[in-house]
């Protein structure tokens, strides 16, 4: 029962990650869901993405000392053999989870910010702005201090729309010859 329970667990986890419009979810998110819900415990969860990276069903990237999961093209197979096992009750709570959390899973994964340090002892701070799989602007700046770094990372996603349309409107503008 224990083996059944824990193959659950897994593919909730893949289902959620293949919902997710090719964006990233953080561990929180996943165990938010599925906690919240009664599911399972932490212990769980933590061993079902253990395995599922093991196994090459999902990748894992640690931005800013958050962990965040993405589907692997053999979690996307796997998923199509046994996504029969998860209840329609459970893939329904998914989507609403989803559409209620929408905004905050995708701004999450399109604006990234991240530093650091360099061979310089400095640290490069990559602030990017991504659409799906594409990357719309991706800056990097080299700057003396942690603290300043933290600085740009935290304003980058409340200021990376203006940043970006300010840089296409620079560039985009014909200078005149005055």
């Amino acid at each position: 029962m224990e083996n059944q329970n824990l193959m659950l667990y897994k593919l909730i986890i893949l289902y959620m990650l293949d919902r997710t419009d090719e964006y990233t979810i953080t561990n929180k998110q996943i165990t938010d869901f599925i906690v919240d819900r009664g599911y399972t415990t932490i212990f769980n969860i933590h061993e079902s993405l253990s395995e599922l990276i093991d196994k090459n069903f999902i990748s894992v990237s640690t931005i800013r000392n958050t962990q965040h999961y993405q589907i692997s093209k053999q979690g996307e197979e796997a998923l199509l053999y046994f996504e029969n096992r998860i209840s329609n009750t459970i893939k329904q709570e998914i989507r609403e989870y989803f559409k209620k959390e929408k905004i905050n899973l995708k701004n999450e994964s399109e604006i990234y910010a991240d530093f650091t340090m360099n061979d310089h002892n400095e640290y490069t701070v990559e602030c990017a702005i991504r659409e799906k799989r594409e990357t719309l602007i991706d800056i990097k700046i080299n700057v003396p201090t942690k603290e300043l770094a933290r600085q740009i990372c935290d304003n980058w996603r409340t200021k990376s729309t203006d940043v970006y349309q300010t840089l296409i409107n620079e560039l985009w503008t014909k200078e005149s010859n005055n």
